[in-house]
């Protein structure tokens, strides 16, 4: 789990049912992450209230810092936080992914006649 996640709100009071699924959703993504970069990532989620006279809709932005300064960033509209947490999860998953590709160099994979030649 990621330890460190901040909560905070603009125009929007964060409750604890809140702070609990942020943590619960977005604090496994560090399964997604390369092992050495797990223990030092920062979590940054806001949660913004916009367009009041026509009804509520609340805006979230995401941005988890990793180590070796990299920032991956999500933002999402929406009318429920709830379900904009669960979108802005599947962007940043997506983006940890593509980072994990450039970060780790793929294994060479060797043909299978090289495997069973003998060498003299």
């Amino acid at each position: 789990m990621i330890e460190k996640i901040e909560v905070n709100g603009k125009d929007y009071k964060v409750e604890e049912p809140l702070r609990k699924y942020v943590e619960k959703r977005l604090g496994k993504l560090d399964k997604y992450l390369p092992r050495g970069f797990k223990k030092d990532v920062v979590l940054k989620v806001i949660v913004t209230t916009i367009g009041k006279s026509k009804g509520e809709k609340y805006e979230l932005s995401v941005a988890m810092e990793i180590p070796g300064g990299k920032v991956l960033a999500a933002k999402d509209e929406c009318s429920n936080v709830f379900a904009g947490v669960d979108l802005v999860e599947a962007k940043l998953t997506g983006q940890i992914r593509r980072y994990k590709l450039e970060v780790q160099p793929h294994r060479q994979k060797r043909s299978l006649k090289k495997l069973f030649i003998r060498r003299k």
